[in-house]
């Protein structure tokens, strides 16, 4: 996925639709000091200094979806009472449909509220009602829900155990999504994931997986063991587990497992990420991404989050300058050929000059960096051709390469001035160059144009071939003589 891809999602996100259906709640945060003891009591006083009301719960993914500029429309059932009016107020003035909002005089508002000093949580206070919905009241949820459907780019649903997501009301939402082909992603709860059967994506924690799939994540074999569960346990298209500071991992229905690892540059707290994943992985499906897509994006903004005190959430903004400052992670930088093709058109399209160079690349050393770098100069994508290591052994003999392609195309990638590694088996690039059509063909000065291969090519469709100088004193051979005269 490029920038360019990313910065497209973006520009999409006010145009999507989004339904939350879950326990909306308020949470209360009161400020202050401590510093003496009740006389009634052995417990510290507080004395408060600061209070603030928010939306949590369901309201948490509310937040993201409008801190990323989506259309939000919310379905659940609120207390007949104080709270509940206020919380719909907040979400109005959020600018959030509140519609499908339903109250019920038999149930209480939930509001959790915390008490706070010297940065320290002391103590939380809750006011709620866990009881599941009677059977009216899921009725009229559920038609509220299904009546919303057709208007829906995607479906949320957040189950914090409060009773508004009953078996009956999953059910019915569950079936329905999947009959008009609406996405429908689940932040779960409870241990029992047959709940959520046919939903397309569920998004757990850590430890919520190992509960629900009786599997304790410890290694990398029981987390693919407890993913497989899961998938299977809930019939999912995939599953997003989240791991804290180590990051995500996806596994997708037909067995594939993606680990990506926390963007973060520093984790603060992690109380939210989990919202922001379904958000960004939820419209990440309704722009008809790809789940790995999806999930890269959701990692990207995970890692601004957790960088955060608090529960926050993360701007298009501060997306786009994460993949500005810290470029896209390695693993997609790397890149099939046919693939890779579509990547460049879709730059080209955007004004973009493709810049290409190859090599064997065998221990990557400053001249070989200093190159590439020259060669980024001369336009705005610089894709680097890999030969394989079969390749490699018919240029340079049986002896070589000294580093496997896997670990050669990781370090490549791992250069701020590449953008894509694709890896070659030929003996000459000239098959890749006529797929990926660069507009500027980069090559070592030890060469002349005329034995270029490619150039022909490259000047029949407008572009050029550029030579540059090496760095006098360094190459790989001469590496490698050195380690052995001193071995």
């Amino acid at each position: 996925m490029t920038e360019d891809q990313i910065q497209d999602f973006m520009e999409m996100l006010p145009q999507l639709r989004t339904l939350v259906v879950g326990d909306l709640m308020l949470d209360e945060y009161l400020w202050g000091k401590t510093g003496r003891i009740s006389p009634e009591a052995p417990v510290p006083v507080v004395d408060i200094s600061q209070d603030d009301l928010r939306l949590g719960g369901a309201g948490n993914v509310v937040n993201n979806l409008r801190a990323l500029g989506c259309q939000v429309q919310v379905c659940s059932v609120l207390g007949d009472d104080a709270d509940g009016r206020h919380l719909l107020q907040q979400l109005e003035q959020a600018g959030v449909n509140v519609d499908g909002a339903l109250f019920d005089v038999d149930r209480k508002t939930s509001r959790k509220t915390r008490i706070l000093a010297s940065n320290q949580q002391m103590l939380r206070i809750d006011r709620e009602s866990r009881q599941p919905l009677g059977q009216e009241m899921e009725k009229q949820l559920v038609a509220e829900i299904v009546a919303r459907l057709d208007s829906a780019d995607v479906v949320f649903l957040s189950d914090y155990g409060k009773g508004v997501l009953t078996d009956h009301v999953l059910s019915c939402v569950l079936q329905a999504g999947r009959k008009r082909g609406v996405p429908v992603v689940v932040d779960p709860k409870g241990v029992d994931y047959r709940r959520y059967r046919g939903a397309t994506l569920l998004t757990p924690n850590r430890s919520e997986a190992s509960e629900a799939s009786g599997v304790k994540i410890e290694d990398s074999a029981s987390l693919a063991a407890a993913g497989k569960t899961l998938l299977e346990l809930a019939d999912l298209d995939a599953l997003v587990l989240t791991r804290s500071e180590e990051g995500m991992s996806l596994f997708l229905r037909q067995g594939d497992q993606i680990d990506l690892p926390t963007r973060a540059q520093e984790v603060f707290d992690v109380s939210g990420a989990g919202d922001t994943v379904l958000a960004l992985v939820g419209i990440g499906l309704a722009a008809k991404l790809s789940l790995k897509q999806a999930a890269t994006i959701a990692n990207i903004a995970a890692g601004i989050v957790v960088g955060k005190v608090g529960t926050s959430t993360v701007s298009c903004r501060e997306i786009m300058q994460a993949v500005s400052q810290n470029g896209l992670p390695e693993e997609n930088k790397i890149q099939a050929a046919q693939d890779l093709s579509d990547i460049l058109n879709h730059a080209r399209n955007h004004g973009k000059k493709v810049v290409f160079t190859n090599g064997c690349f065998d221990l990557l050393h400053a001249g070989h960096v200093s190159y590439l770098q020259r060669a980024r100069d001369l336009g705005d994508v610089l894709v680097v051709g890999l030969n394989t290591d079969q390749s490699v052994q018919r240029l340079k003999g049986p002896s070589r390469p000294l580093v496997h392609e896997e670990d050669r195309a990781f370090v490549m990638a791992a250069l701020a001035c590449v953008s894509y590694v694709v890896l070659f088996e030929e003996d000459t690039p000239l098959e890749l160059i006529k797929l990926l059509r660069p507009d500027v063909l980069v090559k070592g000065a030890d060469y002349t144009p005329e034995t270029v291969v490619g150039r022909v090519e490259v000047e029949s469709w407008g572009g050029s071939v550029e030579l540059i100088e090496f760095i006098q004193g360094r190459s790989t051979t001469k590496i490698v003589e050195r380690i052995l005269s001193k071995s």
